[in-house]
């Protein structure tokens, strides 16, 4: 006699019995089409600097994007988020915009080589205002309404050289329809904004200033950027963003925001995209160089987290290693 006999109860682990089993009543995937990959391009010939804090991850020049790009394609990866990195400064963020500027002959590089590549671009100024923030500084605070005007030239600028989508991401109120009216009244009424409509003020940016070159020369970025203690801030971003005509939606980052991830889920049906950033990356990396974790295993299930909390897209700096991962495990 066992003390089985004596009372009822479920048995759960017959459905985890066997590995076709557990494959059968799987609730998440995870696929190639999930999965946006950040590329950075730089001035310069013949030129791969590895980014210092995030082992793997390169800035590329012209030159050498036609391999990357081959080897997205290979592995099935069929979008990116580009970034650029440009060879000079200034308090207007002029090379933003400039029709010969880094990121406007990289577009037309790419489409070049492989028309069909989906070009996501970073609408932002940081990378080219002299004092790395994402708006204009004016008086020693960042003025709202004249960092719309040089963004929607960025905008336009990006969507002529061939960008087929558009992801602001400096937190200026108004960014979206802004963009939106740019884009539509010269003609660009087809092409989607992914907007970075939450995006707190976190500290897993860290490495990233390495890869962009993008610190901030004086204060932090807090009066534009959310405060990470903040639920409610989250829905009042998301709705101004989805009425001013955003059609996807960044959450940046991504682990430590599930919940928020969740809850934009539960209340809305425009496209989530989770920003797995810089320092999700390379605390993964570090632990897995020091033994203390199975990078794949561990990167997998940071994936499989954030598709569970509700995202539709992944942007991460795994890309290509989960891309292989994926291919290695169906073979």
């Amino acid at each position: 006699m066992t003390l089985t006999q004596f009372f009822t109860f479920s048995r759960h682990r017959r459905l985890r019995s066997t590995l076709f089993l557990r494959d059968l009543v799987r609730e998440n995937s995870l696929s190639c089409n999930d999965l946006i990959y950040p590329l950075f391009v730089q001035e310069g010939v013949q030129s791969r600097t590895e980014v210092p804090s995030m082992p793997g991850v390169y800035q590329f020049t012209l030159d050498l994007l036609e391999e990357k790009i081959q080897e997205l394609k290979n592995l099935g990866i069929k979008a990116i988020l580009l970034f650029g990195i440009p060879s000079w400064k200034d308090e207007l963020a002029t090379s933003a915009y400039q029709s010969d500027g880094i990121v406007q002959r990289a577009i037309k590089h790419m489409k070049a080589l492989h028309s069909d590549l989906i070009i996501i671009t970073d609408t932002c100024i940081c990378h080219y205002q002299t004092e790395g923030h994402c708006g204009i500084p004016i008086n020693g605070g960042i003025d709202n309404d004249v960092s719309l005007d040089i963004h929607a030239k960025v905008a336009i600028s990006q969507a002529e050289a061939g960008a087929d989508i558009l992801a602001p991401s400096s937190m200026m109120d108004g960014i979206v329809a802004y963009i939106r009216h740019a884009l539509d009244e010269s003609g660009y009424k087809d092409i989607p904004i992914m907007s970075y409509g939450i995006k707190y003020a976190s500290s897993y940016y860290g490495p990233f200033r390495d890869a962009a070159d993008n610190s901030p020369a004086f204060g932090d970025r807090r009066t534009y950027q959310m405060d990470p203690a903040n639920c409610l801030e989250a829905f009042r971003e998301a709705q101004s963003d989805i009425e001013e005509g955003a059609d996807f939606l960044i959450i940046k980052p991504g682990l430590p925001y599930l919940d928020i991830i969740r809850d934009m889920r539960n209340s809305h049906h425009i496209p989530l995209v989770s920003y797995q950033v810089s320092s999700e990356y390379a605390q993964i990396k570090a632990a897995a160089q020091n033994g203390w974790i199975n990078e794949k295993n561990t990167v997998l299930e940071s994936m499989i987290s954030m598709k569970r909390a509700g995202a539709d897209l992944i942007v991460t700096y795994f890309a290509i290693d989960i891309a292989r991962y994926l291919l290695e495990d169906n073979r």
